[in-house]
């Protein structure tokens, strides 16, 4: 087995939350460093540097959505997951990795067709305007047929840190930063892809995450694999993990509504300079994030879900030093 892999099970409780969280905290500010940097070589680009760097903003409610499909399934899964494997019911945690890998993938299938056709007329309602909307579809379609690999990369995640294997997790974020970081100003100034490259350069990235997770959870290091007869889906595996995710989905695709409209109010209000300004200030959204509870909350779900209807008394323990946390940093 792994050496960086967490005992989910047993020892104190603050080093095995530290152990989970500090990892997640490492990707989440490589994935700022990403986000910024996206944004300058965006921003640079000869003569249409402004008006790309709106459209590519323009885009996010789009991003927030499949990234709500994602958690739907990621952030369900994976503590119900950890339950399976606390009661020592390795067959049914299969079972859901299995079940919630066919769902990502259906949810790829229906939601790349739909805001591919719909990109156009989506970005319109968003605030794009004739200067800004070539490069929202030039730079979101590119996105949308490469969401398979977001979806994936979101959704099946949270089920390597939920075994323990919390730096694994970090990695799949990590490499596929620095892959994005490395292949931007190559495909936006070297081959002159512009708005299309950095579309590009996402959506390699996210697929070298999402193969990166897929020869995890198929190797032999992992705990739980991801095996062919668990992919046909079961209404009593996948409805319990699609319900205890509908709390995050539902956050996410408000903050997506939100979005929408403060994006389409400054488009009416003040023009494409105010929604400009609403895209670079977007690329420091990620910082805020650094210390948001949910970015986090699935550590502390994990641990519990372990000693779930075993130990009583060790669940209250993970709970307490969580609220503390969250005391500490005013979330």
């Amino acid at each position: 087995m792994a050496q960086n892999r967490q005992d989910m099970g047993s020892g104190p409780v603050k080093p095995l939350l530290l152990q989970l969280m500090i990892p997640a905290v490492v990707a989440q500010v490589v994935n700022l460093l990403y986000n910024i940097v996206d944004r300058i070589y965006i921003g640079h680009i000869e003569g249409i540097g402004a008006a790309a760097l709106t459209g590519v903003g323009l885009f996010a409610p789009i991003l927030m959505l499949l990234n709500a499909f994602a958690m739907l399934i990621g952030a369900g899964g994976a503590p119900r997951t950890a339950i399976a494997l606390g009661q020592g019911n390795k067959d049914e945690a299969e079972k859901i990795i299995g079940n919630s890998f066919t769902m990502l993938l259906f949810f790829a299938v229906v939601l790349t067709a739909g805001f591919y056709a719909g990109a156009p007329a989506l970005l319109r309602l968003f605030g794009a305007s004739d200067a800004t909307l070539p490069y929202a579809v030039a730079y979101g379609r590119i996105y949308i047929l490469g969401s398979v690999f977001v979806l994936l990369v979101m959704g099946m995640n949270p089920f390597i840190t939920t075994q323990g294997f919390a730096k694994i997790s970090m990695l799949t974020t990590v490499i596929g930063a620095v892959i994005n970081i490395i292949l931007d100003p190559i495909l936006i100034f070297g081959l002159g892809w512009g708005v299309r490259g950095a579309a590009v350069a996402t959506v390699l990235s996210q697929a070298v995450g999402a193969c990166w997770i897929l020869k995890f959870l198929t190797g032999s290091k992992t705990i739980l694999k991801l095996r062919k007869e668990n992919l046909k889906v079961e209404r009593n595996i996948i409805l319990p993990v699609m319900g205890l995710g509908i709390s995050t989905f539902v956050m996410l695709s408000t903050e997506s509504l939100l979005s929408i409209s403060f994006s389409s109010s400054l488009a009416r209000y003040g023009g494409d300079v105010a929604t400009a300004a609403a895209a670079y200030h977007s690329g420091w959204g990620t910082v805020d994030n650094l210390l948001r509870m949910e970015e986090h909350s699935s550590d502390g779900q994990t641990l519990k879900g372990f000693p779930y209807n075993q130990m009583h008394h060790y669940v209250e323990k993970i709970t307490a030093c969580y609220a503390k946390y969250t005391e500490l940093y005013g979330a």
